[in-house]
């Protein structure tokens, strides 16, 4: 049945609109100036506070460097890291807003990248005064078989980790808890590679013609409700974009957890592969934002959450701090490529805070993963409308 219904709807979107896939389009999403590369720039640039990050852990290594002046010009750096780019996307005029939001998507992993290689070097500096052998960490404490054979380990013991060779590995490795010795794994299986490297051109053909042919249309169409205030088609426009978007963001997420974040460790022998747990199952709000990115849960466990519990916090007030953040974040890449400042993104994840707690107090089993889903099918579509309505509102109809 669902089958029929979708080949129905995507048969009627072809007689209605034609095909309307276009792979020059794309390449204009990223550049409008072909002799122009501001995103490519800027990403280059990156590698500027990647350096001083490694200098400043050097000089701290050595003692040449007190740990608060240190604490002090990582907190700088850090913060350069974020402000900077958006800075440039906010003055230069040339750069687009999708070629915006992969360049902020890289030096926010960056940040968080970085951030971490500050504290697991900072951890290791005090184990060394207080002499004692530095215990794995909990995330590296897996069993030595993997399923790509043996995990094979090329100790490295602090300060002698503070290489170029050794930072850029971190920084391309799929993770964002930096340690100082990796899970390697003892070849690169070049069938499963050439599997996930099909998968990844396959999905994001599919992808962009998605939503090109699905997507697109279906926003255009939304614009003259909202205009006119019209909640019965605006109810309607929303319930037949949660369709498509849908589907584009389980394809999204498929190509990029599974296919490019295997293609990555394939190639770069890294041992750990838990990109994703069974957040399909989720019975809880929580439980789905645990599971559904283990790299950024992990991030989150280890350098924000439990460092919380530590000074003292509650649980409750770590998790909704955690939120927030995310809150942050998710507003940061929206709102600063779109150049214009609208919570839509933040209130999304804000109101999961609520949201979890009224799912976990009373749904249970199939009701809570009911729930789960109907956040995630719903949810969506509401924050891209509004998004792209405040974006149509502002640049075009203004003009016109």
């Amino acid at each position: 049945m669902l089958v029929l219904s979708n080949a129905r709807l995507f048969l009627e979107n072809l007689i209605k609109y034609g095909i309307l896939v276009d792979p020059i389009q794309v390449v204009s999403l990223f550049l409008k100036d072909p002799y122009s590369w501001p995103s490519l720039c800027l990403i280059i640039a990156a590698n500027v506070f990647v350096v001083v990050a490694l200098a400043l852990e050097r000089r701290l290594a050595a003692g040449s460097l007190s740990e608060g002046a240190g604490a002090a010009l990582h907190t700088l750096n850090l913060l350069a890291i974020l402000c900077f780019p958006a800075g440039v996307v906010l003055v230069v005029t040339s750069i687009t807003p999708v070629g915006a939001v992969f360049t902020l998507a890289i030096y926010t992993i960056v940040f968080l990248k970085l951030f971490s290689f500050r504290d697991v070097n900072k951890w290791c500096r005090e184990r060394r005064e207080v002499k004692t052998a530095p215990p794995a960490p909990e995330d590296s404490l897996a069993p030595a078989k993997k399923a790509n054979g043996d995990v094979g380990r090329n100790e490295v013991t602090y300060p002698a980790n503070l290489t170029y060779r050794n930072l850029y590995y971190f920084l391309f490795a799929p993770t964002l808890c930096y340690e100082l010795n990796f899970p390697r794994s003892p070849r690169v299986r070049k069938r499963f590679l050439l599997r996930r490297l099909f998968e990844m051109l396959f999905f994001i053909q599919l992808l962009v013609g998605l939503i090109q042919q699905w997507m697109v249309p279906t926003i255009q169409n939304s614009m003259k409700p909202f205009r006119d205030m019209d909640y019965s088609r605006i109810i309607e426009r929303l319930l037949k974009l949660a369709v498509p978007n849908h589907l584009i963001w389980l394809i999204f997420f498929y190509w990029f957890f599974h296919s490019c974040l295997n293609v990555v460790a394939e190639v770069m022998q890294f041992g750990d592969r838990e990109f994703y747990r069974d957040w399909w199952n989720s019975e809880s709000v929580t439980y789905f934002w645990q599971n559904w990115n283990i790299p950024v849960h992990k991030w989150c466990l280890r350098h924000f959450y439990k460092p919380m519990l530590k000074r003292g916090a509650s649980k409750w007030a770590a998790q909704t701090a955690v939120f927030l953040a995310s809150a942050f974040f998710h507003e940061y890449l929206l709102s600063v490529p779109l150049k214009m400042l609208r919570p839509w993104a933040f209130m999304g994840m804000a109101a999961q805070i609520p949201l979890a707690w009224f799912v976990s107090k009373f749904l249970r089993g199939n009701y809570g993963n009911a729930a789960v889903w109907m956040s995630l099918i719903i949810g969506q579509p509401i924050a891209v409308l509004m998004y792209v309505h405040d974006y149509y509102v502002l640049n075009y109809e203004g003009n016109q």
